[in-house]
């Protein structure tokens, strides 16, 4: 049957089995809007304030879900608004389709009004993009975009479709869309027998997990691999649910802001098994130290990831879901009594406590854990600095999908967007996004979204009118030059949420903190609480820029108080 360009878009969003966009109209998307409008019962549309408000949405109901979010801009400045976005996603391996709308084939590369090159711009930034210039191919295209986004290591796809692309009438068949299958093509039999063998002839094996666990949907196949090792799990930020936290084997985050507990066992294990996680700088410090006395097992489905920052001793590509099955079927039980006691005496030695200087964050932190333990369902989004590492560290993480933060690019101001996108997807669910006021007051204006949508997200704006993760960098290590962190303009946080129509909170230094929040969420509706915080509490324990992880400053050490 023939229809518009737009209108076939719409066909085949629908095949795909999406029923949520977010996006922003304008002049070289007007067809695709007017068809949005059309089928209005088929797709909702999701109205945000700013082009990447909308890209972080999309981004945070993928994360949420699994399945392949949605953004809609058109050309021009509002296809580079969607840049920032579609770069945090492309970090962080999630599925993404951006759909933005450019002038008429007849006026491309003239410099046209509102005209900018966006597949140029986004190639370095995404997993593949198009730009459609022939209508019989705009189906096709489509439905490869969706297939590229979600298949093997996930990301983000653009497709950039001329406005007279569609308003043209094209040919449309409807496609039957198979659900993309796992890639077992790659995964080699004897690259799992020497990673047995090594595992067979370990004492003191570690695993290091990362995002690549939750991307596959494989918490289950890695909890029983380490029983079947019996081993202990630390976790990179990205990989933090994969695992729950009060999980025995569980020795918390790895790295600059880690545990020294898991950091002390990566550089005491013999062998080190990394599964789905990359070896971020965030991660490994100083390079020349990091698991010196292991030998290193590297599990991923992106074989650029093998060797790039650390050499392997041996590797297996291939889906980390598959890999796990395989290799569980294989294992025969291992005990590791002495090894296990070993890290037991690090818990011991070295809990998560905190210094004077991070007291009140944990205290609140733990009070909203409280308050989401008494919801069905509750969703912590991030934005990122100081709040975003104590978020790391001082919540539970008990399930995958559901702690939803910007590792990679580390993005001021993804939360917002992301809590919007979690909380469409998953309606009847509790979402909170756990802000700093320096990243919050840079996508403040999509409580614009929350309000108009009545979405009952929570936004709570740890406050210390500074760059709290720069001040603390300018303190340790800058001789106290605090250039251009201190943020003492005299904002009120309240009545920005209140102008916008969200109700504003505060919480005070000697307020009960639990209370607060937990009022917030009986509301059920959107709220911003303005938490005030001493300008100097610090992230800690660290590791300094060029350290050993071995090396942290701030930890408790129970045996040397």
């Amino acid at each position: 049957m023939q229809i518009t360009g737009a209108q076939l878009i719409i066909e085949c969003l629908v095949e795909q089995g999406v029923d949520r966009v977010f996006g922003y109209p304008g002049g070289q998307v007007i067809p695709l809007y007017d068809a949005l409008y059309m089928n209005r019962d088929r797709v909702k549309h999701i109205l945000t304030a700013h082009e990447q408000g909308a890209s972080h949405a999309a981004d945070g109901y993928a994360r949420s879900t699994g399945k392949v979010g949605v953004c809609i801009a058109t050309s021009g400045p509002g296809a580079t608004n969607l840049v920032t976005g579609l770069a945090t996603a492309y970090m962080d391996s999630s599925p993404v389709v951006a759909i933005t709308g450019n002038v008429p084939i007849s006026l491309l590369g003239r410099d046209s009004f509102q005209e900018v090159d966006i597949t140029g711009v986004t190639m370095p930034i995404t997993k593949h993009n198009y730009i459609v210039k022939d209508k019989n191919e705009l189906a096709s295209t489509l439905r490869e975009a969706f297939r590229i986004a979600r298949e093997g290591r996930p990301g983000p796809v653009l497709v950039d479709i001329p406005k007279n692309i569609q308003a043209d009438m094209i040919e449309y068949e409807k496609a039957e869309i198979e659900p993309v299958k796992r890639d077992t093509s790659r995964l080699r039999d004897e690259d799992v027998e020497k990673a047995i063998n090594l595992i067979g002839t370990s004492e003191r094996p570690m695993c290091y997990i990362g995002g690549g666990v939750i991307r596959s949907d494989a918490s289950a196949e890695l909890l029983e691999f380490l029983e079947k090792i019996d081993a202990p799990v630390c976790s990179s930020l990205m990989g933090l649910g994969a695992v729950p936290s009060d999980n025995p084997r569980f020795t918390g985050m790895v790295g600059m802001h880690g545990t020294k507990v898991s950091n002390l066992s990566i550089n005491a294990c013999d062998l080190l098994i990394v599964i789905g996680a990359r070896f971020s700088d965030r991660v490994i410090s100083k390079g020349s130290t990091f698991a010196t006395q292991a030998n290193i097992l590297h599990l991923d489905i992106d074989p650029a990831e093998f060797d790039k920052n650390i050499i392997s001793d041996s590797h297996v590509i291939g889906d980390v879901k598959e890999i796990l099955t395989v290799m569980n079927s294989r294992l025969e039980k291992r005990e590791h009594k002495d090894w296990m006691e070993k890290v037991e005496s690090y818990k011991r030695r070295f809990p998560m406590k905190v210094t004077l200087e991070s007291r009140r964050p944990r205290e609140i932190l733990r009070a909203l854990d409280r308050v989401l333990s008494r919801e069905k369902e509750a969703f912590v989004a991030t934005e990122v600095g100081q709040h975003q590492m104590w978020a790391a560290q001082y919540l539970k993480h008990q399930k995958p999908r559901h702690f939803l933060t910007s590792g990679g690019l580390g993005t001021m101001g993804f939360g917002t967007g992301a809590a919007i996108g979690a909380q469409v997807a998953n309606p009847e669910a509790r979402v909170c996004n756990v802000a700093g006021d320096g990243s919050f007051r840079m996508n403040c204006n999509e409580l614009a979204t929350i309000a108009r949508y009545q979405l009952p997200v929570v936004i709570l704006v740890f406050n210390n009118h500074c760059l709290g993760m720069v001040r603390q960098w300018q303190n340790l290590f800058f001789q106290k030059h605090y250039s251009e962190t201190t943020l003492d303009t005299p904002l009120d946080w309240v009545k920005l949420a209140e102008a916008y129509g969200v109700k504003g909170m505060r919480m005070r230094a000697d307020d009960d903190a639990e209370a607060i929040l937990q009022s917030a969420f009986d509301l059920k509706t959107g709220v911003v609480i303005d938490c005030e915080i001493p300008i100097d509490d610090k992230v800690l324990p660290m590791v300094a820029p060029g350290a050993s992880i071995n090396d942290m400053m701030g930890f408790i050490d129970n045996e040397n108080p």
